[in-house]
């Protein structure tokens, strides 16, 4: 990997910053939710299983999540994601007091 390759888009981070907590899905005059990385849901009504994380030929957010989710499995790199959580979380308090 190339130091060219490590770069994304503003955007991209806009993005995932504000992705949503969870989905909000309507389905027999009711509405419910899960969580956005369900690919499916079922009904609290009447029980259906249905798709709810389309399938399409390109890559979409989920995707980039996924490969986030994959390489946090990986043993090491769980440390390191855990490490960085835990800064992170201690820069949010410490934004919240000031």
């Amino acid at each position: 990997m190339t130091d060219e390759d490590k770069f994304v888009s503003y955007e991209l981070i806009k993005v995932i910053k504000s992705f949503p907590i969870q989905r909000e899905i309507k389905h027999c005059d009711s509405t419910f939710t899960t969580s956005p990385f369900d690919f499916y849901a079922v009904c609290p009504e009447c029980k259906v299983r249905m798709k709810v994380w389309s399938f399409s030929g390109v890559a979409e957010l989920e995707d980039a999540f996924d490969a986030v989710f994959e390489w946090v499995a990986h043993p090491k790199a769980k440390e390191h994601f855990e490490k960085r959580q835990k800064e992170i979380i201690e820069d949010t308090d410490k934004d919240s007091v000031s």
